[in-house]
Order: C-alpha cells, then sequence, then structure tokens
C-alpha cells in the first residue's frame, strides 16, 4: 500500500459521518489479550502511525484499562485531533479491580460517564458516544434520549449503541437519532446475519462497527496454543467456545483452507478476512485492534484489496463451516439475543455461534 493513497471512505448508515474503511480498535492497548498494558510511548507511536496510514475512527471505552486507554488516545490525538473521528463507550460498572459488576444506562450514568470521558479524552466533544452493552433494568428510551441531550449541548456529535437486538434498535432509533450499532462480526462468527441485526441495522440507516473482525487473532492466524497463552490474556479463560477445544481445531483446520484463498489474492488471512466483511455492506467499517505496526499497515491494506465475486463467495461458504457457541452460557451476556428474537437452536452436528 502506498502512503499516498488515501484509504477509502465510508459513510456510518444513512447521513452519517463518513470515515476510513478500516478504523483502529484500541481494546488490545490495554493488555485484554495479554502481556499487560502497552507502554504508553509505544501506544502512542502506534497510534501515530495508524493515522499516518489513512485510519480515522479510533474506538476505545471508559472501562478500557480502567480509564487509561482514554487517557493514552487523549495523548495521541492532542495534536491531531482535526485529522480523527473519535468513538467511545460506556455503560458498565467496574470494581477497583476493573471487573464488570453491573450494567447502567441510566440518564445520570451516561451523564457523568460522558463528563469523565471528555477529561480524560482532553477533548471538547466526542464524535461517536455509544452505549457499550443494553441495560436492562432502564428502559433504552431514557438512555438514548440522555444521550441526545448531549448532542443537543455540543458534547457529543454522534451517538451509537452496542450489541443491541433488533427491538432494541427500532425503539432507540424511535427516540434519538442513532448513528451506529456496534457488535462483534468476523468471516467466522455470523449472529448479525442469523439474528436479523444487518437488515434492521439496513432498514433504519443505522452504520455497523464490526468488533472482533479477525476472530480475536484467529482469522489473522495468530491464536495462541493451549499452553502458549501469556498472563491476562483473556481467550485464555473459556469464555469462547468456539475457540475452545475441538472446535477451536475444526475451526483452526478453516483457517488453514482460508490461507489458501488468501494467497490466491495474494494476501494474508487477515486481509482476505476484512476484504470479504468490507464486502458484505457498504456501511460495514470494522475496527481490528493489535499491538504491532506492522499489523496496522497489514489490516489498513485490506482495504485496497479487489475481491472478485468468485472468491467472496468462497469465503463466505468458508466462514458458514464455522462450529462453537461465541460465548460460554456460564457467561453468557444478558445482551445476546433473547430465543424469541433469534432463530430456534441448530442441530449439534449443524452449530453454529449465537
Amino acid at each position: 500500500m502506498s502512503d499516498a493513497v488515501a484509504m477509502p471512505l465510508r459513510e456510518l448508515g444513512r447521513d452519517g459521518p463518513m470515515v476510513g474503511a478500516i478504523g483502529f480498535g484500541c481494546l488490545s492497548l490495554s493488555g485484554y489479550y495479554g502481556g499487560g498494558a502497552l507502554d504508553e510511548t509505544a501506544a502512542i507511536r502506534l497510534i501515530h502511525g495508524a493515522i499516518d496510514l489513512g485510519v480515522t475512527l479510533l474506538d476505545t471505552a471508559d472501562m478500557y484499562g480502567m480509564g487509561d486507554n482514554e487517557r493514552v488516545l487523549g495523548k495521541a490525538i492532542a495534536h491531531r485531533r482535526d485529522a480523527v473521528f473519535v468513538a467511545t463507550k460506556f455503560g458498565n460498572i467496574l470494581d477497583s479491580t476493573g471487573k464488570i459488576i453491573g450494567i447502567s444506562g441510566r440518564p445520570d450514568f451516561v451523564r457523568r460517564s460522558c463528563e469523565q470521558s471528555l477529561r480524560r479524552l482532553g477533548i471538547e466533544a466526542i464524535d461517536l458516544y455509544q452505549q457499550h452493552r443494553i441495560d436492562r433494568e432502564t428502559p433504552i428510551e431514557e438512555t438514548v434520549g440522555a444521550m441526545q441531550e448531549l448532542v443537543d449541548e455540543g458534547k457529543v456529535r454522534f451517538i451509537g449503541v452496542g450489541e443491541a437486538r433488533p427491538s432494541d434498535l427500532r425503539r432507540a432509533v424511535a427516540t434519538a437519532t442513532i448513528t451506529t450499532l456496534q457488535s462483534e462480526y468476523s468471516l467466522f462468527v455470523r449472529a448479525p446475519e442469523s439474528d436479523d441485526v444487518l437488515s434492521v441495522c439496513e432498514e433504519l440507516g443505522v452504520g455497523f462497527l464490526a468488533y472482533a473482525p479477525l476472530g480475536r487473532g484467529l482469522l489473522a492466524g495468530r491464536f495462541p496454543g493451549p499452553d502458549e497463552f501469556v498472563e491476562g490474556d483473556s481467550r485464555a479463560k473459556g469464555l469462547y467456545p468456539w475457540l475452545t477445544g475441538d472446535d477451536l481445531e475444526h475451526n483452526r483446520a478453516l483457517v488453514h483452507e482460508l490461507g489458501n484463498v488468501a494467497a490466491e489474492l495474494g494476501a494474508t488471512t487477515a486481509q482476505a478476512s476484512l476484504a470479504w466483511l468490507l464486502s458484505e455492506r457498504e456501511w460495514i467499517v470494522p475496527i481490528p485492534g493489535t499491538r504491532h505496526a506492522e499489523y496496522v499497515e497489514q489490516n489498513i491494506s485490506a482495504a485496497f484489496l479487489e475481491l472478485p465475486e468468485s472468491s467472496r463467495r468462497r469465503l463466505d461458504a468458508l466462514g458458514r463451516n464455522a462450529l462453537g457457541d461465541r460465548y460460554n452460557a456460564h457467561h453468557m451476556p444478558t445482551w445476546t439475543s433473547s430465543p424469541s428474537e433469534s432463530s430456534p437452536p441448530p442441530a449439534p452436528e449443524a452449530r453454529r455461534h449465537v
């Protein structure tokens, strides 16, 4: 990829902002996948490198590093504010160790969280403020209503919701101007398709931010073996059945096949996976994260990869063969689709992601 070539832009939803086709997710900088938080200087250098390569959308959250992620991002963009589109999230209540102990969408919590994020980021307005997870105890109308007030006051430019069900999204859109929905979506994790989330986004004109677009490292061919996890790696805790045991071995074999398709395209498995995701809808923006500059550049190059229809179909069919539930039932997030809003559970021999 030539540094002189600007990254293609995408519009986030109907009448939404224009951002780079591939964003940058900042979660990895806080050590979620092990290794501890990246040194501040190295993190800032990585963010600057992404911006230099055309990334505009930078996605963080107040819970990442218990606020440190936002502070580091704020330092990184201090003199580059006009070049970036800052997205952050609120909604998780943490204890003193950073463990999630609750979810809140109460209006007073929304406002307090926004003020804290603004201070940490050191900016006058958040470009995209998102409800990280839906609070089932607070009507979503109250939550997004409070978010819309922040827009009216000039503290937020656009608002979005995370891991929302179709019914949540419809209620939110009926109350406020919702620009984005952020959910996990990748070649192997297809829940937004089976839960009708994508079709509802299209109907309502809501853009889509795809987090974990590289399957938490699996689609990049960099998922650790059972004895290779470093301390603090969340993937070692059994939260993701599709990345565990026999399902993982089955899915690793699919990644090998993915490599064959990618090689024909002159690309890496990560690039082929991101190119497929970009081909699904023109209003989808993947936000891969990494701690390595070389992978930042590789990921961004996917925005320039030409994906023939025949290759797209092969990738699509390959991804549909992935096995395993997205989350462990014991740790099942309350924000996933209820049985009444998703298709009946598939037979064991054809089980899919929840």
